[in-house]
């Protein structure tokens, strides 16, 4: 029992984007704070090197129960218990708005099968701009308009090199340590608690009406065990 108290939490994770969200875990699970001591947590991306097609929400979330079906019973065999066991292993989806169809049904899948899921409208680019600033307008679903708002931030070029000035929307894929990090995790904070904020002014039911919205910060709370970075 005291081993099997002491793994890690195994969590398995669908990112819709191929570059900027695993780039993003890699730095806050490297420089998090774990939010209780004795309590770790392994993560795997799960589709590294998928095409384009099987990155859509409801793909990916179908793709995700098997995977959940899959690592519980291995769980199960370990002799870590659902209901009791703190490392139960998660599996996560993040994923956007963008001009997606399905979400809806990704999202009741979701919830039916026991995934989890991260949701950003219109997209990740939204969450990374709380960093620097509030924002509570829409943006009309495109994303495009959330990026160029990110890289017009003060300090955000600069995180690229000294002395860089611009930066392309390709380029701002690629995250940075400065982009999210900063002393006692105050952007953290301030990011997650607008978000709170966005989210709670939604009354709709349906996600695609939900702009902007983000709830990344349940993925680095719930899913990652980290208090911040």
């Amino acid at each position: 029992m005291k081993g099997r108290a002491h793994r890690a939490r195994q969590v398995y994770i669908f990112t819709e984007g191929e570059v900027t969200e695993p780039e993003y875990i890699d730095i806050i699970s490297k420089n998090g704070t774990p939010a209780q001591a004795g309590r770790s947590v392994q993560h795997h991306i799960e589709n590294p090197n998928v095409e384009g097609k099987h990155r859509k929400p409801l793909r990916m979330v179908q793709d995700a129960v098997r995977t959940l079906r899959k690592v519980e019973r291995e769980a199960k065999d370990a002799g870590l218990n659902r209901d009791k066991d703190w490392n139960w292993p998660q599996v996560w989806v993040l994923f956007d708005r963008d001009d997606h169809q399905g979400i809806p049904e990704a999202r009741r899948l979701a919830d039916k099968e026991g995934v989890n899921v991260a949701y950003s409208h219109p997209c990740f680019e939204l969450w990374r701009l709380l960093h620097y600033t509030n924002y509570t307008s829409n943006f009309g679903g495109v994303c495009g308009d959330a990026n160029s708002r990110l890289r017009s931030r003060d300090g955000f070029a600069a995180t690229y090199g000294r002395g860089v000035r611009t930066v392309s929307e390709q380029q701002s894929k690629h995250m940075r340590e400065d982009q999210v990090l900063s002393a006692e995790g105050l952007r953290y904070k301030t990011a997650k608690k607008y978000a709170q904020k966005i989210n709670d002014g939604h009354s709709s039911t349906n996600p695609n009406d939900w702009d902007p919205y983000t709830d990344v910060w349940r993925f680095v709370e719930e899913g990652l065990l980290l208090s911040g970075y």
